[in-house]
């Protein structure tokens, strides 16, 4: 891990209180692709013993917010990085440690040559989330946007 990977996730911890809450581990941050992972603790789990579908979501959406961080984090002089809005699909039955892995779903160069044009640009954000033995138990798409500063 590169000491830029890691200060994004060093920097979501501090300034986001449900990822250190949860203790995400961020393994990944990079502008292609960030993952990151949820610890299988007891605090977490729903009625099934598996991870909360709520602390599933902070995982999926913590693992939008490292890309987005690492794609965009030179712009941040300029614009203020905010989710627009987010869906997630609960597909299988998730148990013990889950993985966040989230891409981006548009071009950095694109979302950034929009800015540059005085745009308020929106670009989606593709989580899957998996539990130890790979299988996909849940899918989120984060819509996010650079708002620009003035």
């Amino acid at each position: 891990m590169s000491p830029d990977q890691k200060s994004v996730g060093e920097m979501l911890a501090a300034t986001v209180p449900m990822a250190r809450t949860l203790r995400l581990e961020f393994l990944e941050t990079t502008a292609e692709r960030a993952v990151v992972r949820l610890p299988d603790r007891p605090d977490y789990h729903n009625h099934l013993g598996g991870p909360h579908a709520g602390a599933m979501f902070t995982l999926a959406e913590s693992a939008s917010g490292a890309i987005v961080l690492a794609a965009f984090g030179d712009q941040l002089h300029r614009a203020v990085p905010l989710a627009v809005k987010a869906e997630i699909g609960y597909r299988k039955l998730a148990m013990g440690m889950v993985t966040a892995t989230a891409t981006l779903g548009r071009p950095a160069a694109d979302v950034v040559a929009e800015l540059d044009r005085g745009e308020r640009p929106e670009f989606p954000v593709s989580v899957a989330v998996t539990r130890e033995d790979g299988a996909v138990t849940g899918e989120m798409t984060v819509v996010w946007t650079l708002r620009p500063n003035s």
